[in-house]
């Protein structure tokens, strides 16, 4: 695991879309605050904030990883990677809530918050490959209980629906809270399938999401994916 091939494309998507990710959520905080017609101060520090607290929580990760922090799974109680998923779970909410949520969520049309989460189709046919590789236990996977392959490919189809005017309030709640719920399940299972815990054998281990970039599962996808089902709730309260 130590090993990490720059030109194979399955490893390059663990590097490749957290990235992109992040870049888009630059992108958005400024269009967002453009369309909201803020100062150019408040722009500046909603930009400020984000690229500082981006770099700040990628370098971190990725450093944690690379020690093998996060690999002391039966050695500390709890493990290190008990606070990267508690990491994850507040960040998640603090970008969707307060002034930050309220610029994404009320500046950005609602068909952007849902074909955002498009990015979930790649993935999941990345992990998949993981899986055939045996580095990812099969439970992780469409093959075995992981069925957010779905949330990627449906979103890209609602979000054209909403955007062309053919979709509105009560089927994007829909494939939010389904979404959602998506996602809550493969983060148990990833959980539950640590060597912490084994819930599938010990032949069926997640322990690669704690090597660099696979890091980045959890701590940027996982993350965005998260607090951007949170944003569209909000959206829609105030549609």
């Amino acid at each position: 695991m130590d090993y990490y091939n720059w030109t194979d494309p399955v490893d390059l998507t663990f590097f490749v879309l957290p990235l992109l990710l992040v870049l888009t959520l630059i992108a958005g905080v400024y269009a967002a605050s453009r369309r909201l017609a803020e100062s150019r101060d408040d722009r500046r520090l909603a930009l400020i904030v984000t690229i500082g607290g981006a770099a700040v929580w990628l370098m971190a990760t990725w450093i944690n990883a690379m020690r093998g922090t996060l690999r002391l799974w039966t050695e500390l109680t709890p493990p290190p990677f008990a606070y990267l998923v508690a990491g994850i779970l507040l960040l998640a909410v603090a970008i969707s809530s307060g002034s930050y949520g309220r610029r994404l969520a009320h500046g950005l049309p609602l068909w952007i918050l849902v074909g955002i989460q498009g990015f979930r189709l790649p993935l999941e046919i990345a992990m998949h490959a993981m899986y055939e590789r045996g580095v990812m236990p099969v439970q992780m996977s469409y093959s075995g209980r992981n069925f957010d392959i779905v949330t990627g490919a449906t979103a890209l189809v609602v979000a054209a629906l909403v955007w062309k005017g053919r979709a509105g309030r009560r089927v994007v709640l829909a494939w939010n809270i389904l979404g959602l719920a998506l996602l809550v399940n493969i983060m148990v299972i990833a959980i539950l399938s640590t060597p912490r815990f084994m819930f599938w054998g010990p032949r069926a281990t997640n322990f690669f999401v704690a090597y660099p970039p696979f890091v980045w599962l959890p701590a940027v996808m996982v993350l965005a994916a998260l607090a951007g089902h949170l944003l569209i709730f909000r959206a829609l309260r105030r549609a």
